[in-house]
């Protein structure tokens, strides 16, 4: 083969697989539509739960139906307060201080628009999310060059993002179980 034709070759295949690495499947799409669907039933507009693999980091979720989920996880410095706070059931509580008095670089920070999961594309004129962990702030609207960094690294982020997301989902699934 030609070093030309050898080239095009390599090329249409880096092409297609970083398409399917685009349409690769997000964990967190099945758990947000559960979590969304369970605060419609329960009418609530908002979720805590404490980290069941670490004794002092908790999760809260702040829900607007059929807009907006959004998710933070982090280090609370004094966490039986929030253990008290998520038995008496007050969750918007938890949130507002994990978002406000958390340790900082512990804090994970999600925005998922449409409430239905982390999706690494953005669709035409559609709103995209963002996840940020520490100080570090990625959008997944598919434009990692305006972002400094490499479809790669991109896609890494998307996908650690995302694990991220369905294990705080999860454990925010099972609060609602307990709740209901």
């Amino acid at each position: 083969m030609k070093p030309v034709a050898v080239g095009c070759v390599a090329g249409l295949l880096l092409l297609s697989l970083s398409g399917q690495a685009l349409a690769q499947e997000s964990k967190s799409a099945p758990l947000a539509k559960q979590v969304a669907a369970a605060l419609d039933g329960a009418k609530l507009d908002a979720i805590a739960a404490k980290d069941p693999g670490a004794p002092d980091v908790f999760f809260g979720a702040l829900y607007f139906p059929g807009v907006q989920l959004l998710v933070v996880a982090a280090k609370y410095s004094v966490p039986q307060l929030l253990v008290e706070k998520i038995a008496k059931k007050e969750y918007r509580d938890v949130y507002i201080d994990l978002n406000s008095a958390s340790i900082p670089e512990s804090k994970v920070f999600i925005e998922d628009l449409g409430a239905d999961g982390l999706k690494p594309q953005r669709d035409s004129n559609q709103p995209f999310d963002t996840c940020e962990t520490g100080s570090k702030r990625t959008s997944f609207n598919s434009d990692w060059k305006a972002q400094k960094m490499s479809e790669q690294d991109y896609l890494k982020a998307f996908s650690t993002a995302d694990e991220r997301y369905a294990e705080i989902l999860t454990a925010l699934l099972m609060q609602l179980k307990k709740t209901s």
